[in-house]
């Protein structure tokens, strides 16, 4: 019975590995974690300003502003952090990390984007948000 059930669990997980997913936006949590279709999902290579300040939240209801509602598409790499699945995300063929950090609200996360967005810091965002330490 263990056994079955430890399949069942690691045939859920691989459901989404590496995987597409499309639907609506329910929830913003923050600039850089998002919930596509109930699956929470962390934009991979996107370094975010915490909710618990000022710049956070202004980022938060940047996000939120522009995905509620809205249908977008998520190309998952397989892997998992906390509860959601990392991937990259789109809205409307545009990469949302891209969107986030153009607007001066997200850093690049070289370690993980490979540095790919490192061309749409802005100076701005570079001054007042804080890279995290694991970027």
């Amino acid at each position: 019975m263990l056994r079955l059930m430890v399949f069942l669990c690691l045939a859920a997980d691989s459901a989404f590995a590496s995987r597409i997913i499309e639907g609506r936006v329910s929830t913003v949590r923050d600039v850089d974690t998002i919930v596509v279709a109930g699956t929470p999902v962390r934009l991979n290579g996107v370094d975010g300003p915490e909710t618990s300040t000022r710049i956070g939240r202004d980022a938060r209801t940047f996000m939120t502003r522009l995905l509620r509602g809205k249908t977008v598409t998520c190309q998952l790499n397989g892997e998992r952090t906390y509860d959601r699945w990392v991937g990259v995300c789109f809205l409307d063929g545009t990469d949302i990390g891209a969107i986030a950090i153009a607007n001066g609200h997200a850093l690049d996360c070289r370690r993980y984007s490979g540095g790919r967005y490192r061309n749409l810091e802005t100076p701005a965002a570079r001054s007042r948000i804080q890279r995290a330490q694991y970027c």
